[in-house]
């Protein structure tokens, strides 16, 4: 799959991992969708295998971005939920290439430990009711409680806006990052700095307040007063561009993590963007208007108050038809703007004469909602908006075409290390692409297991909130562990999942046989990172 070196051996290809922000799979080109334009995407899949139906381990930013990089679901690397660093001892898909020989590289928005914000109130007080514990500062976890004080602060946003910190050289595994922390016009990091050195505080010339065009209906969209030259999207390609000159000719291969901040909200893009896509021209999606009868007391709770963004600005709500029309415009304009750049990386790729010895992936850490069944965001509810993901992956010679086998983000790890030729190690739950990559396989698994966690909940779901998924050909199973709030659809008569039969006589023999299914998923992940020294 590689090109031969002179002494006749097979040279590890490199790795090149585009990923972005909060992203559905159905928002490109290549996804099916009719409005945004996504050429470079569009290209790229079109050379390589699509995965039509990758679904994530936990649509939440920290859990499935830690699981892309260990293979392994949140209940066993232990960042269940955002605000839970991931354990710095964990091996990791960077860690092991470098181990290997790899040039390890991450770039943009890696979100492995926390950048700093807080709970909001209302979250903070039913914490404090619930779990008090958790909010206690004095108590932490045994495996760190002896480490140095500030190893969990490599990410704050805080500290990188009052000077440039170089982050260790073997973070996670990578030797080299250049950091964004957060998402849209203004997050922090050495992107920061960056553009100071260009002329632009993105502190002092972001937001909405300094925006000459915003959405008065929700203050998530606006165009941003950043120029584009200096938006982040922009410092993600040159640095990742300047790596990949610095690849050139060298006998080393590499492995780069390419993580942009977009589209996650909020939907800021800059001028030249902000207006390609008229929001008239965005036609409502699936569900904007069903009937939610027979849905969950906190999704019609978010129905009842359509219009009205939740306190949390991150947190699942239900827009109406100009909220969601306006959001769906302006984030079509960043994801354009981060296809363009994901172009030029590629373009660079050619020039360098790298593209015949590297693996390329594009994916996303979770979906959005937006606005499938009325909602918007994320958290709460898994939907096939926010649990399905895009997913190419190229490799040099390999397969090309499109396939419906059940895949998820932990599978990525230990096929880029099958790919690379590496061992891997103990613990990695999920299983290699390589077999569909090479056609000798076309089925994957027969179900797949979504996770999510949080230590607060919202109106009509009490926190803590503990929800497992079974995901199957045949349908889709959710609890909410610790309540009587199940979902139950069935994917042969309701693709589209708008009737949740849960409970339904009719449904019995389905629920029932998602159920044993989500039992044996749950039981399949019981963690075996720790092998056994001794029989006793």
């Amino acid at each position: 799959m590689s090109a031969a070196t002179p002494e006749g051996t097979r040279r590890r290809p490199n790795v090149l991992f585009f990923i972005a922000d909060q992203l559905r799979a159905d928002h490109l080109g290549f996804g099916g969708n009719g409005t945004v334009r996504t050429p470079n995407l569009d290209a790229l899949a079109a050379k390589s295998m699509v995965f039509t139906h990758a679904t994530v381990a936990n649509p939440t930013c920290m859990p499935n971005r830690a699981s892309l990089m260990t293979g392994r679901w949140p209940s066993a690397h232990g960042t269940r939920c955002n605000g839970i660093t991931l354990d710095p001892l964990t091996q990791t898909v960077p860690g092991s290439l470098a181990s290997g020989g790899y040039r390890t590289i991450g770039v943009g928005k890696l979100h492995h430990q926390n950048m700093g914000w807080e709970f909001e109130p209302h979250q903070a007080e039913e914490i404090r009711r619930t779990d008090p514990l958790l909010l206690d500062k004095a108590v932490g976890d045994a495996h760190t409680r002896n480490m140095a004080p500030g190893w969990d602060h490599w990410e704050n946003r805080a500290a990188h806006d009052e000077r440039f910190i170089a982050l260790p050289a073997d973070y996670y595994g990578y030797q080299h990052v250049d950091l964004v922390i957060g998402h849209g016009d203004r997050p922090g990091g050495h992107y920061v700095h960056w553009a100071r050195e260009r002329g632009v505080d993105p502190e002092a010339l972001g937001g909405p307040e300094q925006s000459a065009s915003t959405f008065t209906g929700w203050d998530q969209v606006y165009q941003t007063a950043i120029p584009a030259e200096a938006h982040p999207t922009s410092y993600v390609s040159e640095k990742a561009i300047e790596h990949l000159k610095d690849a050139a000719g060298q006998d080393q291969p590499f492995f780069m993590f390419v993580s942009f901040p977009d589209p996650h909200h909020p939907f800021s893009p800059p001028a030249g963007y902000s207006d390609l896509y008229d929001p008239d021209d965005v036609p409502l999606p699936l569900g904007f208007d069903q009937d939610h009868a027979r849905s969950p007391d906190h999704v019609r709770t978010m129905i009842e108050h359509r219009g009205t963004p939740n306190p949390d600005p991150t947190m699942t709500w239900a827009a109406t038809a100009e909220q969601y029309r306006h959001a769906a415009a302006a984030q079509y304009g960043l994801i354009t703007m981060m296809d363009e750049h994901i172009g030029r990386i590629l373009d660079e790729l050619e020039r360098q004469g790298l593209a015949e010895d590297t693996v390329i992936v594009f994916t996303s850490d979770h979906g959005d909602l937006f606005g499938d069944h009325g909602l918007m965001l994320k958290h709460f509810v898994h939907f096939r908006a926010v649990t399905n993901v895009p997913l190419v992956v190229h490799v040099p010679g390999g397969a090309t075409g499109r396939t419906d086998a059940l895949v998820s983000s932990t599978d990525l790890a230990p096929t880029l290390l099958e790919l690379a030729g590496s061992t891997g190690f103990r613990g990695i739950q999920g299983r290699s692409l390589v077999p569909l990559l090479n056609g000798s396989l076309h089925r994957h698994r027969n179900a797949l297991l979504v996770e999510e966690e949080q230590p607060f909940g919202l109106e009509g779901l009490p926190g803590p909130v503990r929800m497992r998924t079974v995901i199957t050909e045949q349908g889709r199973l959710t609890r909410y562990f610790g309540t009587d709030v199940v979902e139950l659809y069935d994917h042969h008569s309701d693709p589209g999942e708008l009737v949740n039969l849960a409970g339904d006589p009719s449904a019995a023999e389905l629920e029932a046989r998602l159920l044993k299914i989500m039992v044996e998923e749950m039981a399949a992940l019981a963690d075996e990172g720790t092998a056994p020294t001794a029989a006793a």
